[in-house]
């Protein structure tokens, strides 16, 4: 069987000679791919060791690996596919549109008829204020957007002292200069000589790890007064914006008090500082709402987003712009020399057209907030009884919980395995072994499913986490790690 041949195609019940077939393409494959393909965030070395796990196929909440293995994806691809796999109308629309327009760009005073029709629809679903919409390709991009806009907006209110944006640590905005940047991960910062000029961070709201002494409430004003205290430090006429995901994704499911975003939002209102609600993950209905901030109380100036916006089935992002920094652009800046060639691309806006006409025609986002997001949490509180899990949480559609050595009476209590034996990946393996994608962030497992996972599949995923807790405890148990 030659390499274009292989039969990709072959699920569960593949015959013995498929099976057969697709092991030695699976093979063939590891080795292409080792040989010319560089992965992101991926130790090239270790993977070209073991070989890369070929994803074939996808249907609902399940995806196929090219040994047949039918797999739960617990992520969603990469936080993105909301409304599931194989959903032909949105394939269908992206093909019409490749029919009628493949691609023209919007510079030179020049736009295209599902660009038009994107723009008034994103309008529609933003909270209220937000009505416009500059078009990019990636989440990335889109925070790399937000961080010209707010240096560009301080320019045109004659203050272009106000340069410094805050984030926090352990905060994901992307892997682009500008956005690593923005982003907290000292890993990313050690490879590039980053943070570029004008960004820095304060702590992450992270109340397991820094609310040792005081409720959740109380902690949610304390990690927000961070803020000032940074904004105080640095000088509040040098100060532009505040960026943060209302959710942090990929520090972890890192879920605020609830205290947090509204004192926050006091915060940014007291200093007139721009909030940046990046909702590259949240928007969409991650979170039971269309976009993050209408959940956890913010009214932010700019909101990144990507991801869910097209479930993934072809790279869209951008940045909804509220009104302050809008009138500002449209009334007072002349060009805004900043773009992309492919802003606006037709056959991507044409996906996300049909893409949130599914998640609107299911009320997704409704069944999010009332059914499936409530179960979620429910089904992960369960997990907070075993000896390995110091606590689980959820909020909407992203659930997490944290491996520990030891259980104590608190979430302060647990104690930690240490970091070099990486519990999670240990675990993670579990995990892919036992047909369920969750990821590992440290020690901490994370989940964010399809929006479409019914109750049903929700148990039946849990099930299988706890499963693979079950087999990671015999794992470090038999390694001597509990002693």
């Amino acid at each position: 069987m030659t390499f274009d041949s292989m039969a990709i195609g072959a699920g569960p019940r593949a015959t013995a000679r498929e099976d057969a077939d697709t092991r030695l393409d699976t093979r063939t494959l590891q080795q292409l791919d080792s040989a010319h393909f560089l992965h992101p965030f991926t130790d090239h070395g270790a993977l070209g060791a073991k070989g890369a796990r070929v994803i074939v196929r996808g249907d609902g909440i399940h995806v196929w690996d090219s040994d047949g293995h039918k797999i739960i994806d617990g992520m969603s691809g990469l936080w993105c596919v909301n409304v599931g796999y194989g959903r032909t109308s949105i394939t269908q629309a992206v093909a019409r549109q490749m029919d009628v327009l493949p691609f023209y760009n919007s510079f030179f005073n020049t736009t295209n008829v599902p660009a038009v029709k994107l723009a008034e629809k994103l309008a529609g679903l933003a909270p209220p204020g937000f009505e416009h919409v500059f078009f990019t390709s990636s989440g990335s991009e889109a925070n790399d957007t937000a961080l010209r806009m707010v240096w560009r907006y301080w320019q045109l209110m004659d203050q272009p002292e106000r340069r410094i944006v805050i984030s926090r640590r352990n905060a994901y905005h992307g892997s682009t200069v500008a956005g690593a940047s923005l982003g907290g991960m000292a890993a990313m910062h050690a490879q590039g000589a980053l943070p570029i000029p004008g960004i820095d961070h304060i702590e992450q709201p992270n109340f397991a790890e820094h609310g040792r002494g005081l409720s959740e409430a109380e902690f949610g004003l304390l990690a927000a007064d961070w803020l000032e205290r940074k904004v105080l430090e640095l000088g509040p006429d040098k100060v532009a914006a505040f960026i943060g995901e209302p959710v942090q994704g990929a520090g972890g499911v890192i879920i605020p008090p609830q205290t947090y975003w509204p004192q926050i939002q006091r915060i940014c209102d007291k200093y007139g500082i721009l909030l940046i609600s990046d909702e590259v993950i949240c928007g969409f209905g991650r979170l039971g709402t269309w976009f993050g901030c209408e959940r956890m109380g913010m009214r932010p100036d700019l909101i990144p987003f990507a991801k869910g916006v097209t479930s993934g089935y072809v790279p869209l992002g951008g940045v909804l712009v509220g009104e302050r920094v809008a009138r500002a652009l449209v009334e007072r800046g002349g060009d805004f020399n900043h773009g992309f060639t492919y802003s606006g691309h037709p056959v991507a806006c044409a996906a996300a057209l049909e893409n949130l006409r599914i998640i609107e025609d299911e009320k997704l986002v409704e069944r999010v907030a009332r059914e499936t997001g409530p179960h979620l949490k429910a089904a992960f509180a369960r997990l907070a009884n075993h000896p390995l899990v110091g606590h689980a949480e959820a909020i909407g559609m992203a659930a997490g919980l944290n491996l520990v050595r030891r259980k104590g009476a608190t979430v302060h209590d647990c104690e930690p395995f240490a970091r070099d034996l990486a519990v999670g990946m240990v675990c993670r393996q579990h995990m892919f072994d036992n047909g369920v994608i969750m990821r590992a962030v440290g020690d901490r497992m994370i989940v964010a499913p399809p929006l479409v996972m019914t109750g049903a599949q929700i148990d039946e995923m849990v099930e299988r986490i706890r499963l693979c807790l079950d087999l990671t405890l015999v794992d470090v148990q038999r390694r001597g790690w509990l002693d």
